[in-house]
């Protein structure tokens, strides 16, 4: 028997609903914040634990591991069903879109910080390799942001035909090239350097030019602009 007390029994300024009301949602843990999304917990475990217990069952990454979980894994902490299951995970993606919405109000790429606010609520947690392209104007305002494969990067899979493709559709002037490495870890491959010069020379040729490769890892990038692995 769990001897954890049920948030009822409490002091009410520990409870988490009238602890975020009184000192607001900056001041609860996560597991807090977490029982607050499943309301309930069970007749052996309080709400609180019941968030705990998830928590720790996806420690080695934290809080970032239950961004793509399943309503299914969900389900496997006892004291949450598929209700709760959706909640909190529509409770994640209306985080991560926000993040998304904000970075978007900056229009203008100055930087590869720039790029890298404006990409990494999107893809900092995805499982599998996305290569993406952002199209800017003269400018440099973001025209599009386009998705050109997923999957492990190599040159066979991103051609420069399906990059250039969509600049000229959207009449962009310079081009951006992103991806997201799933492992965390945005060190360049030699696979990622060699794509990236034979989009470089592409862009020349099109007079569309290739300012920067971004990769995007868990938190992290690494800009080969910046690290001088391009010209």
């Amino acid at each position: 028997m769990n001897n954890m007390p049920m948030v009822k029994d409490l002091p009410v300024a520990e409870r988490p609903r009238e602890k975020l009301l009184a000192k607001g949602a900056q001041s609860l843990n996560n597991a807090e914040l977490l029982a607050i999304l499943l309301r309930t917990g069970t007749k052996e475990d309080s709400v609180l634990h019941v968030a705990e217990k998830l928590l720790a069952q996806y420690k080695e990454r934290g809080l970032a591991s239950i961004v793509n979980l399943s309503p299914h894994e969900f389900s496997k902490i006892k004291g949450i069903g598929t209700v709760k299951a959706v909640t909190v995970l529509a409770a994640i993606e209306l985080g991560r879109r926000l993040a998304e919405q904000t970075a978007e109000l900056r229009t203008v790429i100055e930087k590869p910080r720039d790029i890298v606010d404006y990409v990494m609520p999107r893809f900092r947690y995805e499982t599998k390799e996305y290569f993406i392209v952002m199209l800017l104007n003269t400018k440099h305002h973001v025209l599009a942001v386009h998705t050109v494969s997923i999957g492990s990067l190599s040159a066979s899979i991103v051609h420069p035909r399906e990059v250039f493709r969509e600049a000229m559709y959207h009449a962009a002037a310079a081009i951006v090239l992103i991806h997201n490495h799933p492992s965390g870890d945005p060190s360049p491959s030699k696979e990622d350097i060699c794509v990236t010069r034979k989009l470089i020379q592409t862009g020349v040729i099109m007079d569309i030019p290739v300012l920067d490769h971004i990769i995007i890892g868990d938190n992290k990038y690494v800009s080969l602009k910046e690290k001088g692995m391009i010209e």
